[in-house]
């Protein structure tokens, strides 16, 4: 028998889809586990070509004892997503007295679908409100 992989720690980074690199926020996680850091960067880039590509997105490395990793890519955050449904640079500094633009309710909705795995929501309905209260709190109106 192999000997057994054990898990040695988990790294929770948020890396621009398709343009990490081996500088910080990586290379300074990775590093002190002795993880391939240029293996990872090309596997993330690999990864996030797609529709991902410049979007923040959440990634949590596995590191085994044999440095050897794997990685769980998960949906960007609301605020980045409702940021871009928006056509804005950055939230309100004081939301209740400024807003800085509006999202519309089908929109909450695709934010929702996309972001419904990692939030705990039971249902859609739950989910649009968690959505909608991240747009209040960034200062965005919620429109019909």
């Amino acid at each position: 028998m192999g000997k057994q992989r054990q898990v040695v720690t988990q790294i929770k980074v948020q890396v621009t889809g398709g343009q990490a690199t081996p500088a910080p926020p990586v290379g300074t996680a990775l590093g002190p586990h002795g993880v391939n850091i240029g293996q990872f960067v090309s596997q993330f880039n690999e990864q996030t070509r797609g529709e991902l590509m410049g979007v923040v997105v959440p990634v949590v490395i596995t590191v085994y004892n044999d440095r050897s990793f794997e990685f769980i890519l998960k949906s960007p955050p609301a605020a980045v997503l409702l940021k871009k449904a928006a056509g804005i640079a950055k939230g309100s500094g004081s939301p209740l007295k400024n807003k800085v633009g509006t999202v519309t309710t089908s929109q909450l909705e695709q934010i929702a679908k996309v972001k419904y795995n990692d939030l705990n929501a039971s249902c859609m309905d739950q989910a649009k409100k968690m959505i909608a209260g991240t747009a209040r709190s960034m200062g965005l109106e919620v429109i019909d």
